[in-house]
């Protein structure tokens, strides 16, 4: 299960939409080492000159690693997320997280991490069983 979602959220869920910041509440708490990587990329990222960070350390263990699958393989999630924080997020090899401002999506930088080149750049033989 990718979220931990109370009987009361799953209850006003059935009944019709939830707010963003309801469900990235639930987000934060079901999945708080997740949390805790794109908190800490996007903190980067408000310092950055050029609005982007990212994090190359892998999770220490598989459970972690799931979780940051799971928060930016889901659609609503990483979309929740950027709606909320108000950033890009993008990701490669079950670890990598990057932040970028929204006014830099269009930029070189953005287009270059998210490009095929940019994944096959970013391959080694510790990453191939990720």
């Amino acid at each position: 299960m990718s979220l931990d979602v109370s009987p009361a959220l799953l209850e006003k869920a059935e009944r019709g939409e939830v707010s963003d910041a309801e469900f990235v509440a639930c987000v934060r708490e079901s999945l708080p080492y997740a949390w805790t990587v794109i908190t800490g990329v996007i903190a980067e990222a408000d310092g950055a000159p050029d609005g982007f960070a990212d994090n190359e350390t892998p999770p220490p263990s598989e459970a972690e690693r799931g979780q940051l699958l799971r928060a930016l393989a889901s659609d609503a999630i990483r979309g929740g997320l950027e709606r909320h924080f108000g950033v890009k997020l993008a990701f490669q090899n079950c670890h990598r997280v990057a932040v970028f401002k929204t006014s830099q999506v269009d930029s070189d930088c953005y287009r270059a991490f998210v490009s095929p080149r940019g994944q096959l750049l970013n391959q080694s033989p510790e990453l191939r069983d990720c």
